[in-house]
């Protein structure tokens, strides 16, 4: 199984085993992300070198490179924290139910917060993964309702039902947090949801959803032979009164 082909043909729960290599699969991505996170925390701590200056500047060349390298620099242990555990769910729901699409939202949110926060942010280092799991928790979220499928919009409640007090995060109530990240994550996870609705998984379509329904099908009789009686009895009327 290829490391960007490990689904199968259609998104249907066919073969249990292969599921459960799908799910092994979806593990790798995100665990590796999330020990490097660590491990990077660990050696800043260490040593003793500041890395922020790797993050996010808004509108300075240097700051460019953050786009790639903000999202494994974390001022604390609390924030690292933080961020770890809702993006390791997130990214390993993204790479179960989305698999196809998977990789491409996952560089596409990474990539297109980054950049929108290098435009449009405040004039400070912005650091963190946050971005990353707002734009995730953001495209779980509204993929699930657009696409109107059972399974995917339960992970959206799921996500909501966890992760919904990141909702305030958008918003400039502490200005020690890069509230920006997390409003540029969650516009780029909507975005991205909208424009990949009619790709990857979609909701089953069942046969007998193209059945008429019995009850409409008899009204509609119903409503034509009373159409024509009343047609008749009229033209009847009429043609007794010309008599």
């Amino acid at each position: 199984m290829g490391l960007f082909h490990y689904f199968p043909p259609k998104h249907e729960t066919t073969d249990p085993e292969l599921e459960k290599r799908i799910f092994k699969h979806s593990l790798v991505f995100p665990s590796l992300f999330l020990l490097a996170f660590w491990l990077i925390f660990l050696v800043e701590s260490t040593i003793d070198v500041e890395l922020a200056v790797y993050g996010i500047f808004p509108l300075k060349l240097e700051g460019l490179k953050g786009i790639l390298f903000s999202p494994f620099i974390h001022s604390g242990y609390k924030h690292l924290a933080a961020n770890s555990i809702p993006f390791f769910v997130l990214s390993l729901a993204l790479f179960y139910f989305y698999r196809k699409l998977a990789y491409r939202i996952f560089i596409l949110i990474y990539i297109l917060s980054g950049l929108c926060v290098w435009l449009g942010g405040r004039d400070a280092w912005h650091i963190g993964a946050s971005g990353v799991v707002y734009g995730l928790a953001s495209f779980l979220f509204f993929s699930g309702i657009f696409r109107n499928d059972v399974k995917l919009l339960t992970i959206a409640i799921i996500v909501v039902f966890l992760y919904g007090g990141m909702f305030w995060g958008i918003f400039p109530l502490k200005p020690d947090v890069s509230w920006e990240s997390h409003l540029w994550g969650s516009v780029s996870g909507l975005l991205l949801s909208i424009y990949f609705r009619k790709q990857g998984p979609q909701r089953p379509h069942y046969d007998w959803e193209d059945e008429p329904d019995e009850e409409d099908e008899t009204v509609e009789n119903d409503a034509t032979i009373y159409t024509t009686s009343n047609t008749n009895e009229y033209f009847g009327q009429k043609n007794e009164k010309n008599e």
